[in-house]
């Protein structure tokens, strides 16, 4: 669970200015891990920490002798094309490499002062470089894990029993495809599929007519466990490495006619993108409130799910946010429209319980593993985490400034999703950005 330490401190400053800019998601108490290579250069991808608007090469800092002990050693794992090898080292390495980050950056720091020129070989502006997946993600779960998202699309199938018998007693997930998993920026083709048509008896084939959005955080998955050793919830976070922004696009007249009975399949294998940078647990310790309050005559969780420390801190206060800049509105170069505006901290079940319930049958988690919220949804209109929800599937359409209507998203639609943590006391972070473009569907045959 949080504990508080030296990197956390919001008076710290860095000799990297872009880190003090106003809007910055990556000041100094932020430290984010990504994986990048630089743009015209023959060297390969490795692994970097975003600072302001620069990139940290860690395997540069190794070269340097500019980290010693447990973090040398977390850094030696850094010279690859993924953050495989550093997440399966463990909270300790994990720790130690970004406080000595954490002194290398600071305005103080002596090794900077006796030579500034270190920042030409070891900072690499974002620019200049090009993001890759961060992990290599070998198995990919979505779980259902906002309350009020399960109400919503429970209350349009079943308005009378909105949530199945189970909802509040277990964490619901289906295992999902980690191959077509992408990263920000790329685009993502309309699928096709079987739909029912209301009017039609039988089935037909063609491109989804009903695609959406999910606004979700990722968690990457650390050292993990073994076959058949379940993972306890108080030792549930030693296994987090740190959250990412998820958009699980989803094709609801697909998922409509094929989730049962064995729920969903292709309406959401065509694509899920990701964030290119990975928040540190550790970075969002000042940000960690009480896990979500259950409504009066919910019940308690059950004993493997359920500790006073999970309830008095393992929620997130974490803002979301979806925007969306149309085909249209790129064209009259106007900006982007907020859609939504939700809290990570809305969730039903905490990061702590989805990983712990995830391996309670003896299932192994391996290191860049990534598990998915769900779509993240609170109780006003103004939050709801899907098109699905914001337009209550279609029946009240939403007018955007230059009068454009939208029901569900069309072809060249950019999503935007955005988040950020603040509190009293503590600096703001951001998590960055997970874009898209939709294109159209690939022509028949």
């Amino acid at each position: 669970m949080p504990n508080l330490n030296e990197t956390h401190d919001p008076h710290l400053r860095c000799w990297v200015e872009s880190a003090h800019a106003p809007e910055t998601d990556f000041p100094i108490q932020n430290l984010p891990f990504g994986v990048f290579k630089r743009r015209g250069s023959d060297d390969g991808a490795c692994v970097g920490v975003a600072i302001g608007d620069q990139i940290v090469d860690l395997t540069a800092c190794l070269h340097a002798n500019l980290f010693d002990d447990l973090a040398a050693r977390a850094a030696a794992t850094c010279d690859e094309e993924s953050l495989n090898d550093l997440l399966a080292l463990g909270p300790a390495a994990w720790s130690e490499l970004r406080l000595q980050l954490s002194r290398l950056l600071r305005d103080d720091s002596v090794v900077y002062r006796n030579d500034p020129s270190i920042a030409e070989h070891i900072l690499v502006p974002m620019v200049e470089a090009e993001l890759l997946l961060p992990m290599q993600i070998g198995d990919y779960t979505d779980f259902y894990a906002a309350l009020y998202h399960a109400t919503n699309v429970g209350t349009m199938l079943r308005p009378d029993n909105p949530l199945l018998p189970n909802y509040k007693y277990v964490p619901i997930g289906y295992h999902g495809r980690a191959s077509s998993i992408v990263l920000s920026g790329t685009p993502v083709r309309r699928p096709r599929g079987q739909t029912k048509p209301a009017d039609s008896a039988t089935p037909v084939f063609g491109p989804s007519k009903l695609l959406d959005y999910e606004l979700e955080v990722g968690l990457v998955v650390g050292p993990g466990n073994q076959l058949g050793q379940p993972i306890a919830l108080a030792e549930a976070e030693q296994h987090i490495f740190g959250l990412c922004l998820v958009n699980d696009w989803s094709a609801r007249d697909l998922q409509t006619w094929e989730y049962q009975p064995l729920g969903p399949f292709l309406a959401k294998s065509f694509a899920t993108s990701i964030a290119p940078w990975v928040v540190t647990l550790e970075a969002l310790a000042p940000y960690r409130c009480a896990a979500f309050t259950r409504p009066a005559g919910d019940p308690a969780p059950l004993p493997y799910l359920s500790t006073s420390e999970n309830q008095s801190s393992g929620g997130i206060d974490l803002q979301l946010e979806v925007w969306l800049r149309t085909q249209q509105m790129r064209d009259q170069l106007h900006e982007s429209v907020r859609l939504t505006q939700g809290n990570f901290r809305d969730m039903y079940w905490t990061i702590a319980q989805l990983l712990t319930h995830h391996t309670s049958n003896g299932c192994n988690l391996r290191p860049g593993d990534l598990l998915a919220s769900g779509t993240v949804s609170g109780n006003t209109k103004d939050s709801r985490g899907c098109l699905l929800e914001l337009t209550w599937r279609g029946s009240e359409p939403i007018t955007l400034p230059n009068g454009e209507i939208r029901t569900f998203l069309q072809d060249g639609d950019e999503l935007i999703l955005r988040g950020s943590c603040s509190a009293e006391g503590a600096a703001r972070i951001g998590f960055g950005e997970c874009r898209g473009v939709v294109l159209p569907a690939n022509a028949e045959g």
